[in-house]
């Protein structure tokens, strides 16, 4: 199913409106190239970001961890949270949209500090 600029995958909403067109031209070449559609958003996502940030950009990692109470959200190494909420769920909701708004990696921990997931690598 080929996309455009109205139509196009849910994981490409957040996306900056300059790296999202890339990725729809990109993804659609690759569909007409019999490409897995879950594989195809993938990688034209990861090349579109290439393409229009420069092969040499550097992505800034953020953190969801927890913190006593509640669960935050900051840069790696950082010391000021950027969004906090009383539950993981909650938090993420506005992580990620916010992550990928900034074109960034997020790592997700589990509340034992173990990594749960890394995601727009």
């Amino acid at each position: 199913m080929p996309w455009n600029h109205n139509d196009y995958p849910d994981s490409m909403k957040n996306l900056n409106p300059d790296v999202r067109e890339k990725a729809i031209e990109i993804a659609n070449a690759l569909l007409r190239d019999n490409h897995d559609e879950g594989r195809a958003i993938a990688i034209a996502t990861s090349q579109a970001r290439k393409a229009v940030n420069g092969e040499e950009d550097k992505r800034i990692t953020y953190e969801v961890i927890s913190r006593d109470t509640d669960w935050i959200l900051t840069k790696e190494d950082g010391k000021r949270a950027i969004f906090a909420e009383e539950t993981k769920s909650d938090l993420l909701s506005k992580a990620k949209p916010y992550v990928n708004e900034h074109n960034g990696i997020l790592r997700i921990y589990e509340e034992d500090g173990s990594v749960e997931d890394t995601l727009y690598e």
